[in-house]
């Protein structure tokens, strides 16, 4: 780990890109990612050991004055029940599972289950970076804990509350992935597969699997309030931003047409 340079990558990425003509979403997110990879060392030699602490960069402003403020909350049994891949949401159960048995889990996973600790369940985000950093493979600690950090609110900017059903069904459409991680949900069709709490008695009875028994009911409840949405300005943070009406990549997803605007063919040189 760690023998080949993000420079080197990037580098092969460009070298593939000119030699065979193609320029696709794999060779571009590539780079991007390390392009993350390389802010968030640079980000935590600018703020040092606050991407730590729970106020994180706000500081005292977290504890009423700035519009990210809150009160930190921790539920032992709900913790446990989110390292466990217990918490009733298939999404985040099945990215939890899929860490503690490889070590491993997508871009993707870790923003919403981060995003489901911190802001659905309240907990004190610390806990998660700590889990993360005991089990990634590819643990790096600057990345973590200020994503995280980021996760929780506690940079400043724009806080993404992920919609967990709604990404459960964008990114894993027919429920193949939850299926494979949650096999009590082996059998539940897909429309109802990324809510199994709307499944009645007889339904669970024959898909095979009782909420409460086999699979846990939600911990928290699915219609939950987002606290942040204050306003449409967005805000600094990863994804946040101005502008995105020009943002036209077509690289990027919904939801990141603003992640790393400066990342234009041209305006950067790895040799």
């Amino acid at each position: 780990l760690g023998c080949i340079s993000p420079r080197f990558v990037a580098k092969e990425c460009r070298r593939y890109e000119e030699e065979t003509g193609i320029v696709n979403k794999s060779t571009y997110w590539v780079v991007f990612e390390l392009l993350w990879g390389a802010y968030y060392r640079f980000f935590a030699a600018k703020h040092g050991n606050s991407i730590f602490f729970l106020d994180g960069l706000l500081g005292r402003d977290a504890q009423g004055s700035h519009p990210n403020s809150r009160k930190w909350g921790l539920n032992k049994k709900s913790l446990q029940a989110w390292k466990d891949g217990m918490t009733g949401y298939p999404l985040v159960d099945a990215n939890m599972r899929e860490l503690a048995a490889t070590g491993f889990m997508s871009n993707r996973g870790r923003q919403n289950v981060a995003s489901f600790l911190a802001l659905d369940m309240n907990t004190d985000w610390r806990y998660g970076a700590d889990h993360f950093e005991s089990l990634l493979l590819d643990h790096e600690v600057t990345a973590n804990w200020g994503n995280w950090c980021s996760a929780a609110g506690m940079t400043g900017g724009r806080v993404n509350r992920f919609n967990i059903v709604k990404q459960s069904k964008d990114y894993d459409k027919e429920g193949d992935y939850v299926r494979h991680w949650c096999p009590e949900l082996s059998d539940v069709p897909t429309k109802l597969v990324h809510e199994p709490w709307k499944m009645t008695k007889e339904q669970q009875q024959e898909y095979g699997v009782r909420l409460g028994v086999e699979y846990p009911n939600p911990i928290v409840k699915p219609t939950s309030p987002n606290p942040y949405a204050r306003d449409k300005r967005g805000g600094g943070g990863r994804g946040g931003g101005k502008n995105r009406k020009n943002n036209n990549n077509s690289n990027r997803g919904r939801g990141q047409r603003q992640d790393m605007k400066s990342l234009k063919q041209g305006n950067y040189d790895f040799n």
